[in-house]
């Protein structure tokens, strides 16, 4: 049932960023300028193992469901409509929320049509930062992927392509969009939750004039200094033991480079740095907002990345590097470092493909445990919940029921007509209001990961991962301990063959479940 007075009910933001590494934010050990995400993490919680699906619309598609993609219909393409779809817009709209979506879809279903009130932003993938339309005059030719593929939406109302007026950055837009939904509620005294979507820092790397010097020099000495940096000051924020391997670096040796290379690593890096800074900016212009409006501190604010930085490669035309006749993207090298400690980058079932940063702020009425509320009492439980780290695994598919357990609402058995299936994760609320669970490594249900030609299952210490040859379709396996070796560094698979098998059968049980599932929710609705 939902609340007898939704109207007291704290909101939500939920903002997800793309392509960023576990060690871009300050807070996870890295040089770039993240203050208000870290004053988040200072006043909060960061999670060290939550992981994603290692691909944007995947991870997408389980985040708002409470569902595997593969479940849903989303484990191999965007370009399809989802099954088995009750998301967190239903979630929250069933409790008496207004549900607010700013940005980034990556899907063919209207918002509108999942549980939305309101769906301002890009359709599908990523865009050009400062006109994903066609030129306006005195412009340089906009870099460009597919312009009539990349519409905007505001609510029912959709452009493909959309050409903004001058002055446009996406990021800034899409702040300025949360605002403007978020301030129509708060005059209202109702509820919403905000899922804020962002592209940054993803390619293209596009960063206005103003910001585009903040990181110079910063980059000149190359990957390797910079990567054992954030090594030693992860170590020393605790998220990682003091003595835990780290993975091999895989960047090329700097010296190696010509002049004009290291040139052009430094730029995308300064670039990358800079566009992570100003996502952290807008971030803080929200929640300033909430602050004079006296919502701050009644607002749960949920802050994750939507896979690991990215080696992909894509370079589009003949500008520099940040402005808006160039795409650009960050390449391997930078992603190495951007995935400290980890291995491997997006689009791989290996730390560096899953892990994402997690950060979680209370509102008051959670930290406030005491039936005495005296300031005495509240100071004592607002200090317990200020920069704690929470060793717990968890997946983007817990999203959905924590937030269930959190605006204490039963699951409906259907949605749209359709029968619902049960979620596939598992509420974090207790986790969020008990610091002392907080070094609790011990998960009794897997997580289970699979893309493309990579899968991976999380059970108990042990962590399998798959990869599988492009030629004789067989699948080599790696088997590690990630309580002792969170970085999976040494496979241990030959020495613990009959965990491996365990393993190798649920991940085959796994996926023929939520492959079932999928068959089965498809047929019904075609049936109707």
């Amino acid at each position: 049932m939902a609340k007898e007075s939704p109207e007291q009910s704290p909101n939500v933001v939920l903002i997800l960023a793309d392509d960023l590494g576990w060690s871009d934010l300050g807070s996870y050990g890295s040089e770039i300028n993240t203050p208000v995400l870290d004053e988040l993490a200072d006043n909060g919680m960061r999670f060290t193992q939550f992981t994603n699906t290692s691909k944007c619309f995947p991870t997408r598609a389980s985040l708002l469901t409470g569902q595997y993609a593969q479940s849903v219909g989303a484990s191999k393409t965007w370009r399809q409509p989802w099954v088995n779809s009750l998301t967190l817009g239903d979630v929250f709209r069933n409790a008496g929320y207004t549900t607010l979506f700013v940005g980034k879809h990556h899907g063919v279903d209207h918002p509108m049509d999942l549980g939305f009130d309101h769906y301002w932003g890009l359709f599908a993938g990523a865009a050009n930062y400062f006109n994903p339309g066609y030129q306006r005059p005195e412009e340089a030719l906009p870099a460009q992927k597919r312009p009539l593929e990349r519409p905007y939406c505001f609510d029912r109302k959709c452009f493909a392509p959309f050409t903004p007026e001058k002055g446009f950055y996406a990021t800034d837009e899409f702040t300025d969009w949360s605002i403007a939904l978020t301030q129509t509620s708060i005059e209202k005294q109702q509820p919403f939750f905000l899922y804020l979507s962002y592209t940054a820092p993803h390619d293209p790397l596009h960063i206005p004039d103003e910001d585009r010097d903040m990181y110079s020099g910063v980059y000149d000495m190359g990957y390797a200094p910079i990567r054992q940096k954030r090594i030693e000051r992860i170590k020393s924020l605790g998220l990682i033991d003091e003595n835990a391997p780290v993975s091999d670096a895989i960047y090329r040796d700097w010296s190696s480079l010509s002049d004009k290379q290291r040139a052009d690593e430094i730029a995308r890096q300064e670039v990358f740095a800079a566009m992570t800074t100003r996502l952290d900016k807008q971030i803080g212009r929200l929640l300033d907002h909430l602050a004079k409006h006296d919502q701050l501190d009644n607002t749960l604010i949920l802050f994750l990345s939507d896979n690991g930085s990215s080696a992909e490669e894509v370079d589009i035309g003949e500008g520099k590097i940040g402005q808006i006749d160039r795409w650009a993207s960050l390449n391997g090298d930078w992603a190495n470092v951007g995935n400290t400690p980890f291995k491997q980058a997006k689009n791989s079932s290996y730390g560096g493909g899953v892990n994402t940063p997690f950060i979680v702020r209370l509102p008051k009425s959670m930290i406030t445990q005491s039936t005495d509320n005296s300031q005495q009492n509240e100071e004592k439980d607002a200090a317990k919940n200020k920069g704690r780290i929470v060793r717990y695994p968890a997946h983007v598919k817990d999203i959905l029921p924590t937030m269930l357990a959190f605006v204490d609402n039963s699951y409906p058995k259907q949605i749209r007509n359709e029968p619902t299936i049960a979620p596939a994760g598992e509420s974090l609320l207790k986790r969020f209001t008990n610091h002392e669970l907080d070094e609790d490594q011990t998960r009794n249900t897997p997580i289970f990961y699979q893309w493309q030609n990579q899968r991976a299952v999380r059970y108990g210490k042990w962590r399998l991962v798959g990869q599988r040859d492009k030629e004789d379709q067989q699948w080599q396996y790696s088997l590690y301990d990630v309580v002792d070796d969170i970085a999976e560094t040494t496979d241990i698979s030959q020495q613990f063959p009959k965990e491996l098998e365990q393993l190798i059968d649920m991940l085959d049980a796994w996926e023929s479940r939520t492959y079932a599932e999928f068959d089965a929710a498809k047929q019904r609705r075609e049936q109707m």
